[in-house]
């Protein structure tokens, strides 16, 4: 059965897009087929998956909007390994409309992926650095949410609002949504508030924080301006060794 994931935190700088992508790449390495949603206007995971995201001739923003249907969009990317439903600058355009929209505008995205989605295991959502209207549809459309979050204070005290906006969408159009996992990212176990604030989230998350983690690794930082995957550009480095381990946690905790 498909599962949908959104990946999503509205601080930016976390590695959320980059965890995207590599856990799509690492999870197509396991034999599962994954579908990337690049629904963040930035398009950077369209842009490290190897396309474009200047030369698109469909986006995502034609499937949200009901121009297009996401078969018709959807891009194979041979090199990571995955399929992709792009994105780029366009989708600004979503979020207007989408806010002038008086009913159904947070199901937009389920309607999108309806004729596609059970043809992969599963559907990672890349959601905008914010809780918009886009990530809302993401949200809505999810099974569960999967949070990237550095391990610093700041970090902790924007969780508490996504937290909130989760309850919000469960409360009002997705009660099957689920927190899936907080996955510490830029890790380093030498620093001590790296320490303070893992111990901080174990004692109020539990189970649902990950045990992997992503470090800071120089590969992971060079792999998309190479259009590839880490586990692609750098296959043995240890940040996409880290994005292996995150793969095997994700399939053995949702049985993918």
């Amino acid at each position: 059965m498909t599962k949908i994931i959104a990946l999503t935190n509205q601080k930016g700088g976390v590695g959320k897009t980059t965890t995207a992508v590599n856990l799509a790449a690492s999870l197509a390495a396991l034999d599962r087929r994954v579908l990337l949603v690049d629904l963040d206007p930035q398009g950077h995971a369209t842009m490290g998956s190897g396309v474009d995201k200047h030369e698109l001739d469909g986006s995502v923003l034609d499937v949200v909007l009901g121009e297009r249907k996401s078969s018709e969009v959807i891009l194979d990317c041979p090199e990571a390994g995955f399929a992709l439903l792009p994105g780029n600058g366009d989708l600004t355009a979503a979020e207007v409309e989408l806010l002038e929209r008086d009913e159904g505008r947070e199901r937009c995205l389920v309607r999108a992926l309806e004729d596609v989605a059970t043809e992969y295991d599963v559907v990672l959502i890349d959601c905008p650095p914010s809780l918009n209207m886009l990530t809302v549809n993401a949200l809505t459309a999810a099974d569960g949410v999967l949070i990237p979050l550095q391990c610093e204070f700041y970090a902790l005290e924007g969780l508490s609002a996504l937290l909130d906006t989760v309850e919000q969408i469960k409360d009002s159009v997705n009660p099957q949504l689920e927190i899936f996992g907080i996955l510490r990212t830029m890790f380093d176990s030498r620093n001590s508030l790296t320490r303070d604030v893992s111990k901080q989230l174990r004692d109020y998350f539990g189970d649902a924080l990950l045990k992997a983690t992503i470090p800071r690794n120089v590969r992971v930082a060079e792999a998309p301006s190479h259009g590839l995957p880490v586990t692609k550009y750098a296959r043995f480095s240890r940040g996409s060794q880290a994005h292996r381990v995150l793969a095997k946690e994700l399939i053995r905790r949702l049985s993918l």
